[in-house]
C-alpha cells in the first residue's frame, strides 16, 4: 500500500539563481528549428524564453543529496545503495522508498515489482525557474544570431588521426538571473530541521559543482541568493491569511539554523501565527 502522511503545512523558499558560467540544459534536437546548433537549451514554448525545468534542478539536488548520504555512511556497500531492481533492469540510483531515509522522504520513491505498492510522495517540489524581468530585457538586446542565447563552438579530435569534431552548443550566458521557489510539505514536524539543513546543504554543493550539461567543460556553474522565506500553517489555509511566517533578512546568506529553528517551533507550537 502507498504510504500516505499527514499534511501539516507547507514551507515555500524563493530567491534569485544566478548563471556564473554559460548554463547549457537541453532540449530534443529535432523539436526545434535552428541552424547549426546541434545541441539547443530548452525554451518556454508560447514566450521562447529559455528556462531550466524544475526537474532539472531537483534531480541535481537528489544526485547530491544521494551522494552525501552514501558518504555518511562509510562502509555502505555501493551496488546495493545505488541499484534499484526493475522489470529485470538495474537502474542507478537510491531508492529504498524506507520512510526515515533522507533521500526517499524528500524526494520520492516508486516500489520496485518486487516490492509493489510501497511507494513515498515526495515532500520537495520545485518550481520551473524563469528569468527574472531584468534579465529578460537584457538577453532580448544580445547580438549572437540566437534569440536570448548565445553560441559556444566546441572540437573534439580524435586522438590517433586528428580528425575533428565540431559541434554548436547553445548557452544561457553568464550574469542571467533565474526566479527559484522550493516547496517543502510538512508531513512530520520532527524531521524539518534535518530535511532543510539537506536542502540548504545540497543548495551549497552544488553552488561548487554544475547544473545542467557539460560541466567539467566550465558550463553550468551558478549561485543561489535566498530572498523570502514563508511559511503557511493549515490555520493559514483554513482563515485564509498569506502566511504564518516571513522571513526574509538573509542578506547574501542561506536561511541559518535560528531560522529553522523559528519555522520547526512554529509547528510545535500549535501553529500559532505570527509575523516577523
Amino acid at each position: 500500500m502507498t504510504a500516505y502522511a499527514h499534511l501539516y503545512g507547507k514551507i515555500f523558499l524563493s530567491g534569485t539563481m544566478k548563471v556564473i558560467t554559460g548554463l547549457h540544459i537541453g532540449a530534443l534536437s529535432d523539436s526545434m528549428s535552428i541552424g547549426g546548433i546541434d545541441s539547443p537549451v530548452v525554451r518556454d514554448p508560447v514566450t521562447r524564453y529559455p528556462y531550466i525545468p524544475g526537474s532539472s534542478l531537483k534531480g541535481k539536488l537528489r544526485s547530491l543529496l544521494e551522494r552525501t548520504e552514501f558518504t555518511r555512511q562509510r562502509n555502505g556497500n555501493v551496488e546495493q545503495y545505488f541499484s534499484r531492481p526493475g522489470g529485470g533492469n538495474v537502474k542507478h540510483r537510491h531508492e529504498c522508498t524506507k520512510p526515515e531515509c533522507p533521500v526517499c522522504r524528500m524526494f520520492g520513491a516508486t516500489s520496485s515489482k518486487q516490492d509493489e505498492g510501497n511507494n513515498l510522495p515526495a515532500r520537495l517540489a520545485v518550481r520551473d525557474l524563469h528569468l527574472t524581468r531584468e534579465s529578460a530585457e537584457e538577453l532580448k538586446g544580445l547580438e549572437t544570431g540566437l534569440y536570448m542565447t548565445e553560441w559556444k563552438s566546441e572540437n573534439g579530435l580524435d586522438r590517433l588521426t586528428a580528425a575533428a569534431n565540431p559541434r554548436q552548443i547553445e548557452r544561457v550566458p553568464a550574469g542571467s538571473e533565474f526566479h527559484f521557489e522550493l516547496v517543502y510539505t510538512v508531513t512530520d514536524t520532527t524531521q524539518i530541521l534535518d530535511d532543510w539543513q539537506n536542502i540548504i546543504e545540497q543548495l551549497r554543493i552544488l553552488e561548487d559543482d554544475a547544473l545542467g550539461g557539460h560541466g567539467s567543460r566550465g558550463y553550468g556553474q551558478v549561485q543561489f541568493k535566498c530572498e523570502q522565506l514563508v511559511v503557511r500553517t493549515l490555520d493559514t489555509y483554513r482563515n485564509g491569511d498569506d502566511s504564518a511566517l516571513i522571513l526574509d533578512d538573509f542578506g547574501e546568506e542561506f536561511p541559518l539554523r535560528s531560522h529553522w529553528d523559528q519555522v520547526a517551533g512554529l509547528f510545535a507550537n500549535g501553529f500559532a501565527s505570527q509575523h516577523v
